[in-house]
């Protein structure tokens, strides 16, 4: 088909007589651009056109169709690449027509479209495995299975051949050639381009197991990284603190090394709280009647103090434990209703979120005292925010705790000791 095209074409010259052999050979520059700018324009309409067929349609099909895959394939632009193929191979078909006159400017450009192709055909295997690892996490037996560990080494190798490929079609050697070579080369290039290699093999799978983005919050202690992610290079990872300084941290330790990432914070629907207060150990004790009659004033904890003082009344009559017996029934303790307090107080404010978990747990004694933990959520999650709201409760705590005859540890001090000595 080429040749009995190029054959019209200088038949059109020749043969019907139009211009003589020296007309042809001095305009045959001219109708060569003309011709190379026809394949361009016929290029990019036929460009449109597949895109109007692969993407409209195809997405008119997906919408209809019961099947989820195809959707999966649309979501990861499967067939925005394949419209790339289409005019390429056309492009690459036509330049033999088109430069027939000239065999040298048409190798060089078949090179390039070439290369072309096979880039696009690395966009559309790797879009093709991003479709494939979301088919397959959607089947219930498979989703904690590691697919994305397979998809990513598949792109890799795949991605690895093609590359090969382009080599191959530059130089015009086998594709063997290089495979040999890199063989032979390996060692030195891993020495002498070690942090690069690193940097980019951490880079593809800090971005493929989207482990950091830019604007995340991140904590690395290692390196005194406290701040905003705002920029991720192929060598390294740029953190502004929140004390504004910048701390540049190497890619590949994001791999090698421990660090938090506080998105999942900032997704959720709260902030934590996990904070104790230190109870003197010799402050607790047993609830007087008068530490009751004086708790049963506070609103929060009336309608408690009254219904658990009925029933332990209740449950020590039942089972003999009155009179010389009564140190054996059950009572209630300061430190018992100071939790209680706090869980009902925290249970009240708006700043708490009351759907996430909200726990006053008494922890294991030590020389520092009986800690009492606080554990619960803040609705608002920005740092301002949070740290009033923290604030706010611990001052309100600290300072109704006497309230329970409990006194919160705290390490002597010099004006403790110049106390003493008076």
């Amino acid at each position: 088909m080429k040749e009995q095209i190029i054959d019209w074409i200088k038949g059109f010259y020749v043969t019907e007589k139009v211009f003589d052999k020296a007309a042809f050979e001095h305009d045959i520059v001219w109708w060569t651009l003309g011709m190379f700018a026809a394949l361009v324009v016929s290029s990019a309409l036929v460009w449109l056109f597949s895109r109007f067929i692969l993407i409209r349609v195809t997405h008119v099909v997906a919408g209809k169709s019961k099947t989820e895959w195809d959707d999966h394939l649309i979501h990861n632009k499967v067939f925005r690449g394949l419209a790339l193929m289409v005019p390429l191979m056309f492009m690459e078909y036509f330049l033999s027509i088109t430069f027939f006159y000239y065999p040298n400017t048409h190798d060089f450009l078949s090179k390039i479209v070439v290369v072309l192709i096979i880039l696009a055909c690395i966009i559309i295997l790797n879009r093709l495995f991003n479709a494939i690892r979301d088919i397959m996490l959607d089947v219930e037996n498979l989703k904690d299975k590691p697919i994305q560990s397979y998809t990513q080494v598949l792109k890799i190798v795949f991605s690895g051949v093609l590359i090969i490929v382009i080599f191959s079609v530059l130089t015009g050697k086998s594709p063997i050639f290089f495979l040999t070579s890199l063989g032979a080369i390996s060692a030195i290039l891993l020495l002498i381009f070690k942090d690069t290699i690193l940097g980019f093999v951490s880079s593809i799978q800090l971005s493929v197991n989207n482990m950091i983005r830019i604007g995340d919050w991140i904590t690395m202690e290692k390196f005194g990284a406290d701040g905003d992610v705002e920029e991720i290079n192929l060598a390294t990872v740029k953190v502004r603190n929140f004390d504004r300084t910048i701390t540049t941290i190497p890619t590949y330790s994001f791999i090698a090394d421990s660090f938090k990432n506080w998105r999942g914070m900032q997704e959720s629907d709260g902030r934590r709280i996990k904070r104790a207060i230190k109870i003197q150990i010799d402050s607790v004790k047993f609830a007087s009647p008068e530490m009751l009659e004086r708790l049963e004033t506070i609103s929060l904890l009336k309608e408690f103090v009254t219904k658990r003082q009925t029933e332990i009344e209740k449950y020590n009559v039942d089972n003999g434990f009155v009179g010389e017996n009564a140190i054996n029934g059950r009572k209630q303790t300061n430190l018992g209703l100071f939790r209680k307090y706090i869980h009902h107080y925290l249970d009240h404010r708006v700043e708490i979120n009351s759907e996430m978990p909200l726990i006053i747990r008494q922890m294991e004694p030590t020389e520092f005292g009986v800690p009492l933990e606080i554990y619960c959520f803040t609705v608002s999650k920005e740092w301002e925010k949070y740290e009033g709201v923290v604030a706010d409760i611990f001052d309100h705590l600290f300072s109704v705790i006497e309230l329970f005859e409990l006194r919160p540890f705290e390490r002597p001090t010099g004006y403790d000791m110049q106390k003493l000595a008076r």
